[in-house]
């Protein structure tokens, strides 16, 4: 019997020789021809399957320090992730950057041991330790085998508890971030992002860009990045999660061998603003950029709190409308129309409100063609019916993401501190699968047109605007322009005086 890849083969050498052939016929007769290959589509998603997770065990010091302890035995490895949970959010007005710059630093010199000593001790170990912050929180994490923990939390204690804050790393790390803040600053892309946070949030404390400006930078002292981690650093501000191959009373003990003398101060933790999201209503906001080989185009608006009773009907929306190749967004922009090689949307969950945010760039002539795709697919989500063999392989995609960060003792204890960052009972790792199978297409239908509706989002489009602004114009009466030589992301109008 001959099989389909023989048929193949003998097909494309008929076609080969009557292409050399002098006067030989263009076409095959029917019966001679291979079978073409049916077009099939891919299966169906299979059911999920239910996680089985290690319970997080958890006690809290005397000095107010919260630790979680997730066993899980088999593999060598233990994470250490001391999460405290202030981040950008907590960044003075006029210092954007320095919960960042702090954060940065902690492993830059150390207890008794310089930055290049730190890097050589770890190393040594086989371990990794790195240092970062976000916008609600700031992060110590390493990652190290179990025969080797004892001298690897050494280490890592130092860090979190005894950073030197050198002048000379200060202004190594300062030159850096400058270095690469003001390449990023000369792409669209950046511009836009940082132009909608301001459009979004303007003054309140999610404002500004938390990596900080070229301006404010420059502002950060060392007495300030002192000032940050005497503040925030403190016990009762803080979270240790720490799982892997380690037993629940070993870390408990470690824990308080290590961090149990860290004294909590005697004032209080400065009270967080309540309020996040900026008054501004929805904006078209256009900063020209005659340079700009294309444009970058953002929607932003409202979106959720982590703690939102509506937040896996929010992920399965955006995994749904942006949150991937098979996504909504993508095939209309990308592969319908070919405006673009990608295009997405983020719903980015905070303490406060967070945004919700679907972006692309695009050649400068489509950039108002893809701003009116934006609002009429954010409408039409809203408005017309989802049928589940759309949603069904876009909450496969959120459950196998899922499943695959827990495969790491890193992915596992990320987990499980993003929880605790925020509040939410870290019992509900066990529950996210079934909570995201449980949305409905008519919830996400209800959440598009009730929580991220068109009529309250604001468009940025950066670019060559004499490309695309008369026709952006035609749609949206309340365009407004800023040249890019006049934008100030350290104002709240974008404007400098």
């Amino acid at each position: 019997m001959r099989t389909r890849e023989t048929l193949y083969r003998a097909a494309a050498a008929a076609s080969l020789a009557a292409l050399l052939t002098p006067g030989a016929a263009p076409a095959a007769s029917a019966q001679n021809a291979a079978p073409q290959a049916a077009v099939q589509s891919p299966p169906a998603p299979a059911a999920p399957r239910s996680a089985t997770l290690p319970k997080p065990v958890e006690r809290t010091l005397k000095n107010g320090l919260r630790v979680i302890v997730v066993e899980r035995a088999g593999v060598p490895l233990v994470t250490a992730q001391m999460l405290v949970r202030s981040g950008a959010e907590a960044d003075p007005a006029d210092k954007a950057g320095l919960a960042n710059m702090t954060a940065t630093l902690l492993t830059k010199g150390a207890g008794a041991r310089t930055a290049p000593q730190i890097a050589e001790a770890t190393e040594s170990l086989g371990a990794e330790l790195g240092s970062f912050a976000g916008w609600d929180g700031s992060s110590v994490v390493t990652n190290v085998m179990t025969s080797k923990l004892d001298a690897d939390m050494a280490i890592f204690a130092d860090v979190v508890l005894r950073p030197k804050f050198e002048e000379e790393e200060l202004r190594r790390q300062r030159d850096q971030s400058l270095d690469a803040l003001r390449v990023s600053l000369g792409q669209p892309g950046t511009i836009a992002s940082w132009a909608a946070t301001r459009v979004l949030f303007g003054e309140t404390p999610y404002g500004h860009p938390a990596s900080g400006t070229p301006e404010s930078l420059e502002r950060i002292t060392r007495e300030d990045v002192v000032r940050f981690h005497q503040t925030y650093y403190r016990p009762d501000n803080a979270v240790l999660v720490v799982g892997g191959d380690i037993r629940p009373d070993a870390a408990f003990a470690m824990a308080e061998r290590l961090f149990g003398a860290w004294a909590k101060p005697a004032t209080p933790l400065p009270a967080a603003p309540a309020a996040k999201v900026g008054d501004a209503k929805a904006r078209v906001l256009v900063i020209d950029k005659p340079d700009a080989g294309q444009a970058a185009v953002l929607l932003v608006r409202p979106g959720l709190r982590r703690t939102d009773p509506d937040f896996y009907r929010g992920i399965v929306t955006n995994s749904l409308f942006g949150g991937g190749y098979s996504s909504r967004i993508n095939q209309e922009v990308r592969i319908k129309r070919g405006l673009s090689y990608g295009a997405g949307s983020s719903l980015d969950v905070r303490r406060d409100v967070g945004p919700f945010v679907i972006s692309t760039q695009t050649k400068n002539e489509s950039g108002d063609e893809v701003a009116s795709l934006f609002m009429s697919e954010l409408t039409r989500l809203g408005t017309e019916p989802i049928v589940d063999a759309e949603l069904t392989p876009r909450k496969a995609v959120l459950v196998g993401n899922f499943g695959r960060s827990l495969e790491t003792t890193t992915g596992l204890v990320g987990r499980v501190a993003a929880l605790a960052q925020y509040g939410v009972p870290v019992s509900e790792i066990d529950r996210y699968i079934q909570s995201v199978q449980a949305v409905s297409p008519a919830d996400v239908q209800k959440f598009a047109s009730g929580r991220i509706g068109a009529k309250e989002s604001s468009l940025v489009i950066v670019g060559n605007a004499s490309a695309f602004l008369e026709d952006l114009k035609k749609q949206f009466p309340n365009v407004e322009v800023i040249p890019v030589a006049e934008v100030d992301f350290n104002s709240p109008t974008l404007r400098k005086k």
